[in-house]
């Protein structure tokens, strides 16, 4: 198998070593880099997962680099194609993604700025709360062009939406498909219109209430782990999202992707990062791709985008 390209993970807590390990047995990649600031963790790691390459059968060779905060460290993710930013503080039971914006946009920056100076060509992929924010603010602090910048979030929430609709209908997962655009929050927007069962309208199995139920439980599905977790947050799904993500980047895949995208016209909407389904290909994000959505659904994604904006505004000067 031919394998090529360098990505990083930066952050090796139970979200980033996850996602290095799938991007590792992916085994697509030349090299992983995880990294973290606690000295000897991204290496322990790194040596544990390597270990594990005759048992699962990949060769992507994983290295640990221990960073600090004045930029020491970097050197080992010097040229990556794709970074994976999973640096920041998770939630803890009772506060909500908003409430970390203060503490992780200073951690976010300065890894940002890192990126920039050893990896001027990345794409990046931003998976640190609060979401929509600090893929805003990575971008100004990186000045790289919008479509190198994207988060992680849609792929989640969808991938949440699918599970509980499967759950309910007692039905295999793969046989279900839903899409959630909008905000990695309060202004999530499930798109039931968009939701089949088998090829069928979701509508034909649930009723309006029952998918309203559904919805609902899909935008607080991560307050939903976290409570029930106590300590941490989750990281075995966002994991496989943000995975799935940097493989369609370094694959030069052209996958259609929920994810968090500069918006620039599309829907009717300018100006701001925002949950939209977009191409995603070596460069990062192709192109925004609009699809069928009814008045109400289209009213609820505007209303997300203007939510989204006014604190997008603000990221630029924490």
């Amino acid at each position: 198998m031919k394998r090529s390209g360098k990505v990083t993970v930066i952050g090796s807590g139970f979200y980033g070593s996850t996602t290095a390990l799938r991007l590792a047995e992916y085994d697509i990649f030349e090299t992983v880099v995880l990294t973290d600031i606690v000295e000897g963790k991204p290496e322990g790691l790194a040596l544990d997962m390597n270990q594990s390459r005759s048992i699962e059968g990949f060769e992507t060779k994983v290295i640990g680099a221990t960073t600090t905060a004045e930029g020491g460290g970097y050197e080992a993710t010097a040229n990556s194609d794709v970074v994976v930013i999973t640096a920041g503080l998770p939630r803890k039971p009772g506060m909500s993604r908003m409430d970390l914006i203060g503490v992780n946009a200073g951690i976010v920056r300065g890894v940002a700025e890192n990126i920039a100076k050893h990896s001027p060509n990345a794409v990046i992929i931003v998976v640190s709360n609060p979401l929509d924010e600090m893929t805003a603010l990575t971008q100004i602090a990186t000045q790289f062009p919008y479509n190198r910048v994207m988060g992680q979030a849609g792929m989640l929430d969808t991938a949440r939406f699918t599970h509980f609709v499967a759950e309910k209908l007692a039905v295999e997962v793969g046989s279900v498909k839903t899409l959630t655009l909008g905000s990695h929050g309060d202004t999530m927007v499930p798109v039931p219109s968009r939701c089949t069962v088998n090829g069928q309208p979701l509508t034909n199995f649930l009723s309006e209430a029952d998918i309203a139920e559904l919805v609902d439980r899909t935008r607080n599905g991560g307050a939903e782990v976290v409570a029930l977790l106590k300590t941490g947050s989750a990281y075995y799904a966002p994991s496989a999202a943000a995975a799935r993500m940097a493989k369609a980047v370094i694959e030069d895949s052209g996958a259609v992707m929920p994810v968090c995208a500069w918006v620039d016209g599309e829907y009717g909407i300018s100006g701001v990062y925002l949950g939209v389904e977009a191409e995603i290909g070596r460069n990062g994000i192709r192109k925004v791709v609009e699809g069928n959505l009814t008045a109400s659904e289209l009213e609820a994604l505007k209303v997300a985008a203007e939510a989204v904006r006014a604190k997008q505004s603000d990221v630029k000067d924490l």
